[in-house]
């Protein structure tokens, strides 16, 4: 058993720190701030992520999980301190290296004894080496080793993914290093890479680029599959079965969001031009990806021509489901294309309402998506929640005005909405040219 402490309580610092302790190490998790610290201590959670609140429960009651806002009790007897805060992005698309700055000074002040610190953020090639440095000029009588532990952990499934990894990637200068930081995971069946701090760095970077680009590849894609007559969901499993492809991050929709790729792309981005590069495959999947969310206006307009006083309901507001993370939520970006539009918005989200009234203003939530429905011109699917699939279709024809539905996730089958009476479109599923007469005579009807 090991003493850690994790620095920083969000999705990953959470999830990590109540992992560690299942594995049966001794946590401590950090949050500078109290509020954060004073509700993980009454039990309450602070996110929403699927089995961390048994998991947190369960290891607290045993004595295995401690919080506090004090890095001279979080450190007291680490072993580790895992360095998980947040890296925004900066003006130019660079991370934010801010708060890895101050948990290193944090840590290098509160450390007593010889530690192992671990960057478990996103973080820019060289900051291994910033960390060290930091802490060899703040506090260098201590010893200290330094290494890169990149998480790959996906929001909804993340509990799942730390105890059953793909991979665990371990950089560092000094093996020895890298070798005790394995010993951490000795219980998990996965593949461990040990590599320099740099390589651990880009590995982390590079991945997420790459699942991007695949996304932002498909909804190119899925534009070609609506100018020919194709559905891009058969286009996908085509492509999918072929073993050097596969069906992974190949769903074609309002492109991706959250609290990694959006920023991860622009971080990598930067870090090329910087070195003079000219990186126009990661720049056309960050253009691609935000033309997505303005397909949802285009085809609007589509039907209605202008959307000025028309009642549209957006269902989903977190940027994936099974969280109620909405930052760099497609469905946000949605929202306020609308209003520019002068339309009026109504959402429901299962959890992510809360999280979503500290962003947008001007909207009205409703608490289930017949609400959210009831009266509305169309209705826009802009998160891919199972609540959503298992809808009474007709019941949701009844409560719209119109029945018009944008369906963002292509959660629904066009033949089974046409055969309800809807006006369906989703991304690339390969439409008729649009009826004008019908969708007048419909439209006009429902005014």
């Amino acid at each position: 058993m090991s003493d850690i402490t994790v620095i920083g309580t969000g999705y990953v610092g959470l999830v990590t720190g109540a992992c560690f302790a299942d594995l049966g190490n001794h946590v401590t998790c950090v949050d500078i701030n109290p509020t954060v610290i004073d509700r993980l201590r009454r039990g309450e959670m602070t996110i929403y992520e699927p089995g961390l609140d048994d998991l947190v429960e369960r290891n607290a009651h045993a004595g295995r999980l401690a919080f506090t806002s004090s890095y001279d009790e979080g450190l007291a007897r680490a072993d580790f301190a895992f360095v998980a805060v947040d890296t925004p992005p900066g003006t130019e698309g660079e991370a934010d290296l801010a708060s890895v700055r101050r948990a290193a000074e944090s840590i290098a002040h509160s450390m007593r004894g010889p530690l192992i610190v671990v960057n478990k953020s996103t973080v820019p090639i060289g900051t291994g080496d910033l960390v060290a440095g930091i802490i060899q000029r703040t506090n260098g009588s201590v010893p200290f080793g330094v290494a890169s532990n990149p998480e790959f952990l996906r929001e909804g499934s993340a509990v799942n993914d730390f105890l059953h990894p793909d991979r665990i990637v371990i950089g560092a200068s000094d093996p020895a290093v890298a070798e005790k930081v394995r010993g951490l995971y000795a219980t998990l069946d996965c593949p461990i890479l040990i590599t320099d701090l740099n390589t651990a760095e880009l590995i982390k970077y590079a991945s997420n680029a790459f699942l991007a680009t695949r996304i932002s590849f498909i909804n190119e894609i899925a534009a070609i599959c609506a100018a020919y007559g194709v559905d891009v969901k058969t286009v996908s499993r085509g492509m999918g079965l072929d073993k050097r492809i596969g069906v992974s991050t190949l769903e074609a929709g309002l492109g991706y969001g959250g609290s990694c790729f959006p920023k991860d792309i622009q971080a990598l981005e930067h870090m090329a031009a910087i070195q003079g590069l000219h990186p126009e495959l990661l720049r056309a999947v960050m253009e691609i990806n935000r033309d997505q969310r303005r397909l949802v206006v285009q085809r609007l307009r589509d039907i209605f021509g202008s959307l000025d006083g028309r009642h549209i309901a957006v269902l989903g507001l977190s940027f994936k489901p099974n969280t109620d993370d909405v930052r760099e939520a497609p469905a946000l970006a949605v929202i306020r294309l609308l209003q520019a539009e002068g339309a009026r918005v109504r959402a429901y989200d299962p959890v992510a309402v809360p999280a979503a009234q500290r962003l947008v203003s001007n909207i009205e939530f409703a608490d289930s998506a017949y609400a959210a429905a009831a009266g509305c011109d169309a209705l826009v699917v802009a998160t891919e929640w199972n609540e959503f699939r298992q809808l009474d279709l007709a019941r949701l024809r009844e409560s719209l005005r119109c029945p018009v539905v944008i369906d963002g996730r292509n959660i629904y089958d066009p033949t089974d909405m046409a055969r309800l009476g809807f006006i369906y479109r989703g991304i690339g599923r390969g439409y008729d040219p649009i009826d004008q007469a019908l969708i007048q005579s419909t439209t006009l009807a429902a005014l």
